[in-house]
């Protein structure tokens, strides 16, 4: 009989991501889109102001569900079509997966209240559906959602990092599942894993928007099939 693998989940962190790119709307979707993960912005704001940790907790289990939901539609899709997914499966997958993993990180830093998890219940049964039927009509503005919603999620990582150097936040030791899964040293404090974390987002944002750049592509609406230098605005990106 054989055996699940029951190691420890490991990543190798990109440093490399830009933190600062800002992919400017180009289109009526992309405003949309836009507008959508601003308003979610305004929200996160005035619930969390400069709870970070909570807002991490929250805000991850919404982050891990599009990647899931993604994924699932490019399977059934590659079924339907009986081609290949070129590699499209595999990498939403791990993005839901690593998103998972953060949010197993924050829950040891900042344990949510009460409010807090209903919050999550509520939120998330919302999302998923949205998403869900987001993805099945509008799949290039799913994938620019999320990518705007990476992109304010580095910002507020930043925000974080910017408290945590402040003294405003205690710079506590590093949880276990985060040294294991981003193979840090063992004295490694909050501000690594935040960076680590900022970094994972920086990629999963530059993921979403080269999606909806390939599918612009794939129906002939643009000759690259990545975002062209053009679409790169080194900007500050206010953030969730």
């Amino acid at each position: 009989m054989q055996h699940l693998d029951t190691r420890p989940l490991v990543r190798q962190v990109n440093f490399d991501a830009d933190v600062a790119v800002h992919v400017a709307p180009q289109s009526v979707s992309d405003r949309i889109a836009f507008a959508f993960v601003k308003l979610l912005r305004f929200f996160a704001d005035t619930f969390f102001a400069k709870r970070y940790g909570h807002r991490a907790v929250v805000l991850e289990t919404v982050a891990a569900v599009p990647g899931m939901v993604g994924g699932l539609w490019q399977h059934l899709r590659a079924l339907r079509m009986m081609r290949d997914d070129e590699g499209w499966i595999r990498t939403l997958l791990d993005e839901a997966e690593n998103e998972r993993m953060h949010l197993m990180t924050f829950i040891e830093i900042a344990q949510p209240n009460w409010l807090e998890r209903a919050l999550i219940v509520a939120v998330q049964m919302v999302f998923y559906n949205f998403y869900f039927f987001l993805y099945l009509l509008a799949p290039r503005t799913a994938h620019r959602v999320v990518g705007y919603f990476e992109e304010e999620a580095v910002f507020s990582y930043t925000q974080y990092l910017e408290e945590v150097d402040a003294g405003r936040h205690e710079n506590v030791p590093a949880p276990q599942i985060a040294i294991d899964y981003w193979q840090m040293p063992s004295d490694a404090t909050l501000r690594d894993v935040i960076i680590a974390v900022r970094a994972d987002e920086a990629e999963h944002r530059d993921v979403n928007h080269h999606f909806a750049a390939e599918i612009d592509r794939k129906r002939g609406k643009q000759p690259a099939a990545a975002v062209g230098p053009d679409d790169l605005v080194q900007t500050k990106v206010s953030g969730i």
